[in-house]
């Protein structure tokens, strides 16, 4: 795959750069925080401006045609600046599993409000007892007369906030294998809980109750719902892995320039060789975790799925905790001041705890390598 971006890959890289760089300061990040927002509808409005919630949505459903590479482009430069919209949660992860299922009435309704910003909507996946993983799900739909009845909880449900609708993985009674349904937001019995995260960001958890939904609610053939929840997983986490890195870029230039500026002994504390090595350090593992996430885009775009779910377990648990690692290396390099609530280089400490969990955590993919290697060993 190559990776040298193209004039129109530049031109998008740039766009947005010149966003967070202008218009999404640390600031008004945390006048945001403050209200208890997760971002601002004016925000969505830009991006849906910009083009940048329908880059990678199929042509024929409003979208650019993009691939994943544009998604990992915008990602990767609003991660910089720990941008609060659910980028992530709606504009890829759920938008990239509908594109991924088979209802096109559905496909075609909601893809283009979705790419022009009029409306958002969630996958509801992760359970308490999943550690993210999407195989394991214990929400049940049952047949109930020309519909279903769904019954279960949903956690962790990135973007729910401000969505219209959700996708909601469940097993269908009687049928083997995953399903997935939509459910809209103002269902009967659906019971939203909005939870905070420990960035100031929020997530909710869905507790179905007795939620009838009709036939034409079925997204996938019954049990067939896997693929697509995989796929839309892997651009998820590409996503999220794109956005780490970008955080851990601005980490180290932050953390470079305040080794530059912050003086003792009457030099800039830049010139001791030890946080010389110090700072040579982040810089190499952030080198790592870029390139964990070429080899992630190299293989959802070229490896059979189960190679390309390797694959990306092994780069959301590497660059999960390179950036852990990074960001807690650039508060210490700060000293006293990298604690405060105030400055912002702890906030991206804060962002990388948190979407190391997001998604599966790294313990969880960890062991679904080993397992995948055990596996085939044992073949």
């Amino acid at each position: 795959m190559d990776f040298e971006l193209t004039s129109e890959q530049q031109l998008l890289q740039d766009s947005v750069r010149r966003y967070v760089d202008k218009a999404y300061s640390f600031d008004s990040r945390m006048a945001l925080l403050g209200a208890g927002k997760n971002g601002s509808a004016d925000n969505w409005g830009i991006f849906a401006a910009q083009g940048w919630l329908m880059a990678a949505l199929p042509e024929e459903y409003a979208g650019l045609g993009g691939s994943l590479l544009e998604t990992a482009i915008i990602a990767q430069q609003l991660g910089r600046a720990l941008v609060l919209e659910p980028y992530v949660g709606c504009a890829v992860l759920a938008a990239q599993t509908l594109a991924a299922c088979d209802n096109t009435v559905h496909k075609a309704r909601w893809l283009p409000q979705l790419a022009e910003g009029a409306c958002r909507i969630a996958l509801a996946y992760s359970e308490p007892g999943s550690r993210g993983m999407p195989e394991t799900v214990a929400v049940r739909a049952e047949r109930s007369g020309e519909g279903f009845t769904l019954n279960g909880t949903k956690t962790l449900v990135m973007g729910a906030d401000g969505a219209q609708a959700f996708i909601v993985s469940a097993h269908v009674t009687g049928t083997e294998g995953v399903s997935l349904l939509w459910v809209n937001a103002d269902s009967a019995g659906l019971v939203r809980q909005s939870l905070p995260l420990h960035d100031g960001t929020w997530v909710q958890e869905l507790r179905l109750e007795d939620v009838k939904v009709g036939a034409d609610a079925l997204l996938t053939a019954e049990g067939q719902g896997l693929a697509a929840l995989r796929q839309g997983l892997a651009h998820g986490i590409v996503a999220l892995c794109a956005g780490l890195v970008g955080g851990m870029e601005k980490t180290l230039e932050v953390t470079a320039e305040y080794l530059k500026v912050r003086q003792q002994f009457g030099v800039p504390i830049g010139s001791f060789q030890a946080l010389q090595h110090r700072i040579a350090d982040m810089a190499a593992e952030t080198e790592l975790a870029r390139s964990m996430l070429h080899a992630a885009l190299a293989s959802v775009a070229n490896d059979s799925p189960s190679n390309r779910d390797k694959t990306l377990s092994s780069a959301k648990m590497l660059i999960g905790r390179a950036a852990k690692w990074v960001c807690a290396h650039g508060i210490q390099l700060h000293g006293g001041i990298g604690m405060t609530e105030e400055y912002l280089v702890g906030h991206y400490y804060k962002h990388a705890v948190v979407a190391d969990l997001l998604l599966g955590s790294s313990d969880s993919h960890e062991a679904a390598c080993a397992a995948a290697l055990q596996a085939e060993l044992l073949d």
